[in-house]
């Protein structure tokens, strides 16, 4: 079980959102690389970045920001937020990321996501985000037809490394993980998963702990991290042991 320290990238400066709106972003840190250093210091063994602008834009927008996270940290990072091309994964990947995230594509073309992914093994994720069960597109500004597992029944058996779940409902406020939404995703696919969008304290990292949860690949927290809800490395401690 993975627990994955978030840096969320709006204007170059590691943020996090409230409710997935741009205009409700609280600053932690104007130096993404320092805090990427510091989560590497504190025992994280990987890194989730996502640039906010990009997803928006769709086309990387903090990618300095991004390269000098890359240059700063030993630890592999994985990255979402206007990923679109073929050409934008090769030259992420040629940069040093372990993995690219896939999201607004993986709802408009599909068949570029299954070409990546037999292209660059175990380097190409999919993040499915959602409202209410129907993902959402576009840095979340519009949401599709979709539901979750129907999004993931599109990539089963085509080498996709994880796909990662956002309950945009929950992302930012401290609400806790949507658990049966979750795992009920994760149930429905042989695609690892890993949970994201509202872990909120330790009683989420023991709920991660228990045996039936070990159906995810990992979890991703942000929020919870930066205001000291969640103790690292207890929480590093715990999963391990569990593990």
């Amino acid at each position: 079980m993975i627990l994955f320290p978030a840096i969320d990238l709006k204007d170059g400066q590691c943020v996090r959102l409230k409710l997935g709106d741009m205009n409700q972003a609280t600053v932690f840190n104007d130096d993404p690389a320092a805090q990427a250093k510091s989560f590497e210091d504190q025992g994280f063994e990987y890194l989730h970045v996502v640039d906010l602008n990009g997803a928006f834009a769709g086309e990387s927008v903090n990618g300095a920001a991004v390269e000098s996270i890359l240059k700063t940290v030993n630890f592999p990072v994985q990255l979402g937020g206007g990923i679109r091309t073929l050409d934008h994964i090769e030259a992420w990947l040629d940069k040093g990321l372990a993995r690219v995230i896939l999201g607004t594509v993986a709802v408009r073309d599909p068949e570029l996501v299954k070409e990546a992914a037999k292209k660059w093994p175990g380097q190409v994720a999919v993040g499915t985000d959602a409202k209410g069960g129907i993902v959402a597109v576009e840095g979340w500004a519009e949401t599709s037809e979709l539901s979750i597992i129907e999004l993931a029944k599109r990539f089963e058996g085509a080498g996709v490394a994880a796909i990662i779940y956002t309950d945009i409902d929950r992302d930012g406020i401290l609400a806790g993980i949507n658990w049966p939404s979750t795992l009920e995703l994760a149930r429905s696919t042989s695609i690892p998963v890993i949970a994201s969008g509202g872990l909120a304290s330790m009683d989420d990292i023991e709920r991660m702990t228990r045996p039936e949860y070990q159906v995810l690949e990992g979890a991703i927290s942000g929020r919870a991290l930066y205001d000291g809800r969640i103790d690292s490395r207890e929480a590093l401690a715990k999963l391990r042991a569990a593990a």
